[in-house]
């Protein structure tokens, strides 16, 4: 990345506060209660981690490279140490954002990034860790053709994703002028799908990971410079219920899973790996 794009983001994170959260939408004052911790370097075949699950294997996580990598998952240790590189099959990374895994064993790597506009077409990869197959989930978004972007063009880009409950759960960047995070959801089974929002909130911050609680819970969502937690409530997965939100300044963030009920781990482009601990 060079310096231009640098700058671009030391100011976004800079400026980023959870001022606006707390007072539109109440969410909680919550920095107090977390502890964060740089605790390793990932290796530097993961040039660009955007995606974090954790591998079959205890104590190993699994993450990917952003745009134009290669259709792989590289899987290491909490210091950074590589201890596989596992080929996802009958793939392509255009520009792969995201991932998630269900207790099956699946993981789902979200192939939807779209900054330049120009994409009319996303998909998820549905790939089997124990037997190395992919499957592909398409969707578009039924609003596609609709205009919210400052400079007129459509919005229709996604970072984040979760699986909950049989269904992936994504969220859009957030690049339109009223700063409104979109919530979709479809079937994590392969298929084509047309997606309509079925929630939205104000959040004044690009929204580019998403996971949720082992406990189902709890959902967060990281962006340029803050995580926001939500309440889930009758297995609903919603804007509704609001419950803290949590400066987080490390350059570009770009991926975030739950440790357990209340610690994260948080990537960011620059190889960075740090422990966010509830105190």
């Amino acid at each position: 990345m060079n310096k231009l794009m640098y700058l671009w983001f030391a100011v976004k994170t800079v400026f980023c506060t959870c001022q606006p959260d707390h007072k539109i939408n109440d969410f909680k004052k919550v920095r107090a209660h977390y502890k964060i911790s740089k605790i390793g370097k990932l290796p530097t075949i993961a040039s660009e981690s955007s995606g974090l699950a954790k591998s079959t294997k205890p104590g190993l996580f699994l993450t990917h490279n952003d745009s134009g990598g290669k259709a792989a998952l590289y899987e290491f240790d909490l210091s950074g140490k590589l201890a596989l590189t596992k080929t996802v099959p009958d793939a392509v990374n255009v520009d792969w954002e995201d991932m998630t895994s269900d207790a099956e064993g699946n993981y789902y790597i979200g192939d939807f990034g779209n900054n330049g506009i120009a994409r009319k077409d996303f998909q998820i990869y549905k790939y089997a860790d124990s037997t190395a197959r992919t499957q592909k989930i398409s969707f578009q978004y039924a609003a596609q053709h609709s205009v919210d972007r400052p400079d007129g063009r459509p919005t229709f880009d996604s970072e984040s994703l979760f699986y909950y409950q049989k269904n992936l759960y994504i969220f859009s960047k957030n690049w339109g002028k009223n700063k409104f995070v979109k919530l979709y959801a479809m079937p994590a089974e392969p298929g084509n799908y047309t997606l309509t929002a079925k929630d939205s909130i104000q959040i004044n911050s690009q929204v580019t990971a998403a996971d949720v609680s082992p406990d189902g819970k709890t959902f967060a969502l990281l962006t340029y410079g803050k995580i926001l937690m939500f309440g889930i409530t009758d297995n609903g997965i919603d804007f509704k219920k609001p419950l803290g939100c949590f400066r987080f300044v490390s350059k570009q963030n770009e991926a975030l899973i739950f440790l357990n009920n209340t610690d994260m781990l948080v990537t960011n482009e620059q190889g960075d790996i740090f422990r966010i601990t509830y105190k």
